[in-house]
C-alpha cells in the first residue's frame, strides 16, 4: 500500500523502537480471543501463513475455490504485497499486521462503500484499544496523528453462478513499528502503533479485536449499506473542509475544498464549477494560497 501523501506539520518525536518484541500470530490464539469475543471464533476459519507472495492473492484463489465467508489469511511476511494501483507493501515479521479477510454477501448486496465501511472498523478497534489521533483518509488509508498507519485493499471475487452474491477479499496492512531500513520518503508519510503505545499490543489480541469489529460492521453494512456509517466515518474525515487536490490515471489533477461523502462513499469535492461526486482517484493536501 502507497506511501502517504497527505502531508502535515509533524512535530512528534519518533522513539528508539528496534528492541521492541511482537508475539507472532497463532491459530490456537486468535481463536481464544475470539472466543472472548462473544465466541467469534466459529465466525472466522483462520490460516496463519509465514511466508507467502500475497495474502490478498492466496485468498482469492481460495475464494474462487469456493471457500466459505469468514476465511483468513494472515502473512508474517509478503513477498509481493500490493496496495491500490498495484503499489508495493512493505511487510516484515513483527513490524506490521498483514491479512486479508473473505467475505460473502447476499444477493443484491451493493458494495459501494465498502472500504469505507472496513476503515471505520478498524478506527474504532484501535480507539477501542486506547490508540488516539485516529483519522480516515479517502478511500482506503487509516492515519495515525497525520501518517499512514493502515492500508486497506478491497478485491472483489467472481461468483461462479448469478444467483449468488458478491464476495470481496479485505486486505489490511497496520505497521506495528517502522523497520529500520524503511526509506526517508517512506518513513516521512508512514506511522506505526510503536510510536505511541509503551507496549505494542499481543498479535493475536490484536487481530482479534480487528475481525471482531469487522464481523460488527460487515452484518450491517449488508443490509443498510455504507450510509448508516457515513456519520462515523466522517467525524474521522482527516480532510474534512480542507482545500485538496485530487489526481486519477484519467483526468487532470482537481482541486477543491473537500466536503466529506455522500451516502453510497463517493467523495464530495466543491470546487469553482460546483460540487463534484468523485468514485475513485488519489487526494492529497495542496497549501492554501
Amino acid at each position: 500500500m502507497a506511501p502517504l501523501r497527505f502531508l502535515l506539520p509533524l512535530s512528534m518525536p519518533v522513539p528508539d523502537v528496534s528492541d521492541v518484541s511482537v508475539t507472532p500470530p497463532a491459530v490456537a490464539a486468535i481463536a481464544a480471543a475470539l472466543d472472548a469475543r462473544a465466541g467469534l471464533a466459529c465466525r472466522f476459519d483462520i490460516d496463519v501463513l509465514a511466508e507467502c507472495d500475497s495474502s490478498n492473492s492466496r485468498l482469492m484463489a481460495r475464494a474462487e475455490a469456493g471457500a466459505p465467508s469468514g476465511t483468513v489469511i494472515v502473512a508474517e511476511r509478503q513477498t509481493a504485497g500490493r496496495g491500490r494501483r498495484g503499489r508495493h507493501w512493505t511487510s516484515a515479521p513483527g513490524d506490521s499486521l498483514t491479512f486479508s479477510l473473505l467475505w460473502r454477501f447476499p444477493p443484491d448486496t451493493a458494495l459501494d462503500g465498502l472500504s469505507l465501511a472496513v476503515g471505520v472498523a478498524l478506527a474504532r478497534a484501535l480507539e477501542d484499544l486506547g490508540i488516539e489521533g485516529i483519522r480516515l483518509k479517502w478511500p482506503n488509508d487509516v492515519l495515525l496523528h497525520g501518517r499512514k498507519l493502515a492500508g486497506i485493499l478491497i478485491e472483489l471475487v467472481s461468483p461462479p453462478r448469478a444467483a449468488q452474491g458478491p464476495a470481496a477479499i479485505i486486505g489490511v496492512g497496520l505497521n506495528l513499528r517502522l523497520p529500520a531500513d524503511l526509506p526517508a520518503d517512506v518513513r516521512a508519510g508512514a506511522a506505526a502503533l510503536a510510536e505511541v503505545t509503551p507496549a505494542l499490543p499481543d498479535a493475536n489480541q490484536l487481530l482479534a479485536a480487528l475481525l471482531a469489529a469487522l464481523h460488527a460492521q460487515l452484518e450491517p453494512f449488508a443490509t443498510a449499506g455504507f450510509a448508516a456509517l457515513r456519520g462515523a466515518w466522517q467525524q474521522r474525515h482527516a480532510c474534512a473542509d480542507l482545500s485538496v487536490c485530487l489526481s486519477d490515471d484519467f483526468n487532470p489533477p482537481r482541486v477543491g475544498i473537500c466536503r466529506g461523502v455522500d451516502a453510497d462513499g463517493a467523495l464530495l469535492l466543491e470546487t469553482p464549477d460546483g460540487l463534484q461526486r468523485i468514485v475513485s482517484g488519489e487526494v492529497s493536501l495542496r497549501p492554501q494560497a
